[in-house]
């Protein structure tokens, strides 16, 4: 085994989901992707692969564009409308300028046409997280509250604010997702991992803590709790 191929076989190189009606094509796809290191999920209806992709930490999007109960040019639509910037590549058995024009346009990252070669799947998954990555070091804003992922540092206009660890990653898991509410499983998975098994009230005790860093001494209430769903951050919240 060669030192790039041991790499791929024990470092996660992302969570791709796969939404494709063609089952065999949709469980070959997967299999060659988790060869090749990648954790994957797999939907077969655009409904299914519209909540998945709303409601779980993906990187990658594998996109068919004829799928039953919504199209995956609607599929693709509604996440960019609701402020998901997961890339997408959109597959298709359609061929044409035209057809590749319309999945841009409606927010894909890249297209790729049916029948199509797996290394070159690869290749184009492996592009859109480099971007991806590159985009995930940039300053997170809202309005004056800035969180440096590159840094690890947080301020509130001028002034710096210190955060523990906890405090710091529960903060970024709702800055990506500025205006949309994350559950509180959600908040649990990504910051103290799936196989925590402690009180899951920890998540509101962490909440409390960041409003009474970033919020109550700047007389903010931008964190706000939605009840028996999760939190959500934006300017003007109420707490």
């Amino acid at each position: 085994m060669t030192a790039a191929e041991e790499t791929a076989a024990t470092e996660p190189q992302g969570r791709v989901l796969i939404v494709e009606d063609e089952v065999a094509l949709a469980d070959g796809v997967a299999r060659g992707l988790t060869a090749e290191g990648f954790e994957v999920d797999v939907v077969h209806d655009g409904i299914s692969g519209l909540e998945t992709a709303r409601s779980e930490d993906i990187d990658v999007i594998v996109l068919d564009i004829m799928l039953p109960g919504m199209n995956g040019y609607r599929v693709c639509r509604t996440l960019r409308e609701e402020g998901v910037g997961t890339p997408i590549l959109m597959l298709t058995a359609k061929q044409g300028e035209y057809d590749e024009a319309e999945a841009l346009d409606t927010g894909a990252d890249d297209f790729l046409s049916k029948p199509f070669s797996f290394v070159v799947l690869v290749a184009r998954i492996r592009a859109l997280l480099r971007r991806s990555a590159d985009g995930r070091a940039q300053p997170l804003v809202i309005g004056d509250l800035v969180l440096d992922p590159l840094a690890r540092t947080c301020r509130r206009g001028d002034q710096d604010i210190s955060l523990t660890t906890r405090e710091y990653e529960l903060l970024e898991a709702l800055m990506r997702k500025p205006g949309q509410v994350v559950s509180k499983q959600d908040l649990l998975e990504r910051v103290w991992g799936a196989d925590f098994e402690g009180d899951p009230n920890v998540v509101e005790v962490y909440v409390g803590y960041l409003r009474r860093k970033i919020d109550r001494p700047f007389d903010r209430s931008d964190i706000e709790t939605v009840r028996g769903v999760g939190y959500r951050i934006g300017t003007g919240a109420d707490a």
